[in-house]
């Protein structure tokens, strides 16, 4: 198929996987390199959680945001990133609702996870290397 001539569903299901990909992928390194792991784990005991989740979600944070570049198993991988938008949710809900409150409102988390849905429900688009592609409405869905 011609990526130029492809659906627009695909097309969009492209380019929202491989927005979220670079956002997954720079949210996991800035964890690992500029945080690190244990001032991560640190973080995350001071808010309340165990450190051990610190450690979890950085990784599912960079292998999601990979599995998301490479467009495998994307619906898969966008369900599984959804509970870990939703905790960092809920740590910013005593914040406010705004991006520009102090220490971050809850709007990008949740503007994140609303994202996450709908990569779930388009699928792989294009350029993807397994899974379930998008059809158009009425159509059935095939293999990649």
């Amino acid at each position: 198929m011609n990526p130029i001539a492809a659906s627009k569903p695909e097309l969009a299901a492209t380019i929202l996987r491989v927005a979220l990909a670079v956002l997954y992928l720079a949210h996991s390194l800035q964890k690992i390199f500029v945080f690190t792991l244990p001032g991560t784990a640190q973080f995350f005991q001071s808010i309340g959680y165990p450190g051990w989740l610190g450690y979890l979600t950085a990784f599912v944070e960079l292998f999601g945001g990979i599995a998301l570049l490479l467009g495998v198993q994307v619906r898969w991988v966008a369900l599984v990133l959804l509970p870990f938008m939703l905790g960092a949710m809920s740590v910013h809900l005593p914040n406010g609702w705004g991006f520009a409150s102090p220490h971050g409102g809850w709007e990008y988390p949740a503007f994140w996870a609303v994202t996450l849905i709908v990569q779930s429900l388009l699928g792989n688009g294009l350029f993807a290397v397994g899974g379930v592609k998008a059809a158009p409405v009425g159509q059935a869905r095939k293999a990649a």
